[in-house]
């Protein structure tokens, strides 16, 4: 565990999508469609409602953590909800992942949040320790609809 991180953190922009690529390609542990990646995160960095953001150590970038702020009828208010999070392997285990998550916890009260959500899924046992940790709570059941094998 690190003393004193010193880990800095800043909003993800276009010039940083080779690394948001390749965090992404890590997350889902696949090499995703570069053309597919470009369309949504071009159009997600100009969403008020989403922002990416990088953390760096000694100046490389270890982690990114996606907010989602959306406005939702079952709450009647703001919700956020963390879409992607990754740290890269070699940088776990040492409170970097810890310090996204405050960060952008801080970062979605400060915009009106009531509350953080997260999913991750089933088989990252690991994740949702974490999180746990970090105070989420098992608490929602989430189904997905796969059209590709209709």
């Amino acid at each position: 565990m690190t003393e004193d991180i010193q880990l800095s953190i800043r909003e993800a922009t276009i010039h940083d999508r080779d690394t948001v690529y390749d965090m992404i390609c890590g997350l889902e542990n696949m090499v995703m469609d570069p053309d597919g990646f470009d369309f949504v995160f071009k159009k997600n960095l100009k969403s008020a409602n989403i922002s990416y953001f990088l953390g760096e150590y000694l100046g490389k970038p270890v982690g990114m953590v996606s907010c989602h702020i959306q406005p939702l009828l079952h709450h009647a208010a703001l919700v956020s909800e963390i879409q992607e999070m990754y740290v890269e392997p070699e940088h776990r285990s040492k409170q970097f992942g810890k310090a996204l998550i405050a960060h952008v916890v801080d970062f979605a009260k400060a915009n009106g949040a009531i509350q953080m959500e997260v999913t991750s899924r089933n088989v990252r046992e690991q994740a949702h320790r974490f999180y746990q940790r970090e105070g989420f709570e098992k608490s929602h059941v989430k189904l997905v609809r796969y059209f590709n094998k209709e």
